[in-house]
């Protein structure tokens, strides 16, 4: 049976309905006290947890280890990282265990670093910063700088994405277009690397302009996971901030929120009205992705799943402490839905007003798929400067409309997360080059039968090179489009059967910040020690 996608639904979620400083005590530094931290765990071939180890969200993507080294502090990556090393094994490495590409799980791969035992989120007095080790959550990183700080980052919406691979692509979800992305309060890093004697060691890496290490701090702020060593901590505070107290030192998250949802039936949407609702939504995030915009409060999704979903759905999160907060969603929505018709939105509910963390969890519990472990997908992205246009949106509708393939799991999803404060920082003060788009956009599918593996793979393909015809079957930094996300990383741009763009799979991820990417790589990574099918190559 096929299940929703995490984010073909996103807009079908049942919406219902000053910080007290506190002082934490790390529990790494606890341990040094004598606090034990538990041991490395090495899971082989034949143990019941291996099968669990090897196989990421993505359950098409299978790894064959010869061991997995589940590890709980950073003395023990490094004793890891140097076991392999000095017995020549090809290494990868896990935080949250989301990649949706096969870099993590594969043949290739000898040894798997599992960072699921780093989890601990603290406040580090030497530091004046937030530590989050390597290995943490998003549910986890979120609860516990709320609940004792009243502080957050303002990251994406799945609870169980790791830190390590969301915050080194750049982070962003609803509180972005108000905030900046995740790595735009990244204060620094702490990397386990592997020099050119074939040392393990960790390296501190901060955004300070006299740390020696800056670069390296500068390439895991937005040049991805994988490529430079390990992250085993991050430390979070927001440029400009000052003063002892931590509950003023990150992002204060909204005391309340506007949260709302919009259903449009698919029987109400004929070719032309479906092309104005895209093209309606991207000219609204085109016409407000100034970071001075009174509207960086809001962001929204378009979830526009296949016609076998029955609808489309519109989520919207505005800050509902913001001056005229109403007036800028109800303005939103009638730009989205202008030209409809007076009919066409018939799934609408009031804007509710919730507590922040309420709403963050309100949208993570509504999408079933978010914690499903039997899924299989294929995922595609783009940014964009500009709106789609209507014969692009059309290419959508043809896909979404096809009746020889049918499954609600798959979809297009718009999203408003990129511009406002992202767009206030320049493209080459962290790796994420992508500093001046409106939106991103995801092309998904999702599904559990192995034997729909080619339906799928190919639908997405048909959909992905009709929306990018023009540009040879991908979004080549232009006028209107701005490349792809490395944290929605795809087998295919490398491939020229599907890239026929000419431009390389390089620029599309990091545009002119990749002869940088490589510098560092040199540096910190001679060996090439950490790889992929997808990583930063020496120069």
């Amino acid at each position: 049976m096929e299940r929703p996608s995490r984010r073909g639904l996103l807009g079908g979620a049942a919406l219902v309905a000053g910080a007290v400083t506190v002082s934490a005590s790390p529990a790494r530094a606890a341990a040094s006290s004598g606090v034990p931290i538990t041991g490395p765990v090495t899971v082989y071939p034949g143990d019941p947890r291996y099968q669990e180890l090897t196989v990421g969200y993505n359950q098409r993507w299978v790894g064959a280890p010869d061991y997995v080294r589940v590890v709980s502090s950073t003395a023990q990556v490094v004793a890891a990282v140097q076991e392999a090393v000095d017995a020549g094994k090809r290494i990868s490495v896990v935080s949250g265990g989301h990649c949706l590409a096969p870099f993590v799980f594969n043949s290739d791969v000898d040894v798997v670093i599992d960072l699921s035992g780093l989890d601990e989120v603290y406040f580090d007095q030497q530091r004046g910063a937030f530590a989050v080790e390597g290995g943490a959550r998003l549910s986890g990183v979120y609860d516990t700088l709320f609940k004792k700080w009243g502080v957050t980052v303002p990251g994406g919406m799945c609870p169980t994405v790791g830190i390590g691979g969301h915050a080194t692509g750049g982070g962003y979800g609803f509180l972005s277009r108000q905030f900046g992305a995740v790595i735009d309060h990244l204060a620094a890093v702490e990397v386990v690397v592997v020099d050119r004697s074939g040392t393990a060691r960790a390296v501190t890496a901060s955004r300070d302009p006299a740390d020696p290490n800056r670069d390296l701090w500068w390439a895991c702020a937005g040049g991805g996971g994988g490529n430079f060593g390990i992250v085993t901590r991050f430390w979070f505070r927001t440029p400009g901030t000052s003063g002892a107290n931590p509950g003023r030192l990150l992002v204060n998250p909204p005391k309340d929120v506007l949260l709302s949802a919009v259903g449009i039936p698919w029987s109400l949407l004929d070719r032309t009205k479906f092309a104005t609702l895209v093209t309606n939504w991207g000219a609204w995030y085109e016409a407000h992705a100034a970071p001075d915009s009174p509207a960086r409060i809001l962001s929204g999704v378009a979830s526009l799943a296949h016609r076998s979903s029955g609808n489309v759905f519109l989520l919207t999160q505005v800050d509902a402490t913001a001056p005229d907060a109403a007036r800028i969603l109800g303005d939103y929505l009638g730009a989205l839905t202008a030209g409809l018709g007076a009919d066409a939105v018939v799934a609408a509910q009031p804007a509710q007003r919730l507590p922040w963390l309420r709403a963050v969890k309100l949208i993570a519990a509504s999408i079933p798929s978010f914690i499903n472990p039997t899924l299989r997908g294929s995922s595609k992205s783009a940014y964009l400067r500009r709106s789609y246009t209507a014969e692009q949106a059309g290419a959508m509708y043809d896909a979404l409309n096809r009746t020889d393939f049918a499954n609600p799991a798959a979809a297009v999803t718009l999203a408003g997360f990129s511009g406002g404060a992202i767009n206030a920082v320049p493209a080459t003060r962290t790796a994420l080059a992508h500093r001046d788009a409106a939106f991103w956009t995801l092309f998904e599918t999702q599904w559990q039968d192995p034997a729909a593996d080619a339906a799928n793979i190919g639908w997405l393909r048909d959909l992905y090179g009709a929306v990018w015809a023009a540009t040879g079957g991908y979004p080549v930094p232009g006028d209107q489009a701005d490349g792809c996300y490395i944290n929605n990383p795809d087998p295919d741009i490398t491939d020229p059967a599907f890239n026929r763009s000419g431009v390389p799979w390089q620029t599309l991820y990091y545009k002119g910040n990749y002869a940088r990417l490589q510098q560092v790589k040199a540096a910190y990574d001679p060996r090439n020690a950490f790889r992929h099918a997808q990583s930063v190559s020496l120069p």
